[in-house]
């Protein structure tokens, strides 16, 4: 980071892994539905929530999320979008509709978009429909390509479209060949791998591989790649990955509260792998916390300290800060960084150096340090709120009250 007469300079944080339509459960997923309560009992209650949500209701709950992103130092997000159709399953008149609704709120808010197209069309490894819940998530391969191609006639400096192939469990092997095949050779591709135990099982008990492995011998797997989660990784799924140019998108904040498990953290830094952090169901929206237990869960594993650090520094802190940075291009697709002010006037920064001010940023506690951002040459943030907020907040609320009486 770097001193400036407006506070200190860090370039912006990409977001790799959101699902914007969950900031409005937030909170609504902690009482105890089940004596084992886990991500498949969570999974319910999340999918009747989904069941409510239309392209008006999406734009206002995603406008609210990014706002806070950028006010929390994200200023890009990859959206993994699986909200396509009524929840009948029939398509809206424009099929584009619930991804139009996404990126009018990235652009009504400032933040760029990767966005992601979800292809999900089955149920589990042995290939069973999907549920009624699950509906309005679904493609063929074909409608699926034609999604992709309309949406990638908007790109623009703050736009990107990409694929994410939803699962292994949701995605057959030749479908995801197909799909594939069908994108253009810069899309990027994201995917949910390896997050559950039972996910790691059922994948080995029909296609006789766990799933990293299952997908390193069945794709060419490359720098394009963001493997969502990836939790669950034995030593040679590590070197796999790490070695691939891929990049590991971590969840710490959702995988926590999911109850998922810890990311092989150190084992996969001592290989060389590439990895960045989501926010994912947002159940927290910051970047400090994501990074700050990411560590900590590494900590807590091994029973000691300063895990995450590297040959170029000692500092744990920059370590972190120089891994988002890192990955983020091949995860999103942008060159270009934006701008992050932190306040350095905030008494938790007072006398800070170039040698500490990291560390102290996001081990120091948890008040909102950002104080200003800008997104393409324009100022989406400042004194630490975005320019919009009334507006968005307001439009949220009433959306907000509209999903929980329905």
């Amino acid at each position: 980071m770097q001193r400036t007469p407006a506070g200190w300079l860090t370039p912006g944080i990409a977001n790799l892994h959101s699902h914007a339509f969950q900031r409005a459960m937030a909170g609504l997923g902690e009482r105890q539905t089940h004596s084992e309560d886990s991500f498949w009992t969570w999974r319910e209650t999340m999918y009747a929530l989904a069941s409510r949500f239309d392209p008006e209701s999406l734009h206002a709950v995603a406008s609210q999320l990014y706002a806070e992103m950028l006010e929390a130092g994200y200023t890009t997000v990859c959206e993994f979008h699986y909200l396509h159709h009524q929840p009948d399953g029939r398509p809206y008149g424009d099929p584009a509709a619930m991804s139009r609704a996404l990126i009018a709120a990235a652009r009504d808010t400032g933040i760029r978009l990767t966005l992601l197209p979800v292809l999900y069309m089955t149920g589990g490894f042995d290939g069973r429909p999907l549920s009624e819940r699950q509906r309005r998530f679904g493609h063929g391969v074909d409608a699926y390509l034609r999604l992709v191609e309309t949406l990638r006639k908007d790109e623009n400096e703050s736009l990107r479209v990409g694929c994410a192939l939803h699962s292994l469990r949701a995605v057959p092997e030749v479908a995801m060949h197909d799909a594939i095949a069908g994108l253009p050779r810069d899309a990027r591709i994201h995917v949910h791998i390896a997050e559950q135990v039972a996910e790691v099982e059922e994948c080995v008990a029909v296609r006789g591989q766990r799933p990293v492995r299952w997908l390193f011998d069945h794709a060419d797997v490359d720098a394009r790649w963001t493997l969502v989660h990836a939790t669950h990784l034995d030593a040679g799924e590590i070197i796999s990955l790490a070695k691939s140019g891929a990049t590991a998108a971590i969840c710490t904040t959702t995988e926590g509260n999911l109850g998922d498990g810890f990311f092989p953290f150190r084992d996969y830094l001592d290989h060389g792998g590439r990895w960045g952090i989501g926010s994912d169901s947002h159940i927290s929206v910051s970047p400090i916390e994501e990074l700050r237990w990411l560590e900590y869960g590494q900590r807590l594993q091994r029973q000691r300290r300063n895990i995450a650090i590297g040959p170029a520094s000692p500092s744990v802190g920059e370590t972190l800060l120089a891994g988002v940075a890192t990955s983020a291009a091949n995860s999103t697709g942008f060159a270009r960084r934006d701008r992050v002010v932190v306040d350095a006037e905030a008494p938790i920064l007072a006398a800070a150096t170039e040698a500490d001010v990291a560390d102290r940023w996001i081990f120091s506690g948890n008040r909102p340090l950002v104080r200003s951002v800008e997104v393409a040459d324009r100022e989406v943030v400042s004194a630490g709120r975005h320019i919009a907020r009334e507006a968005i907040e307001a439009r949220y609320r009433q959306a907000l009250a509209r999903l929980l009486q329905g």
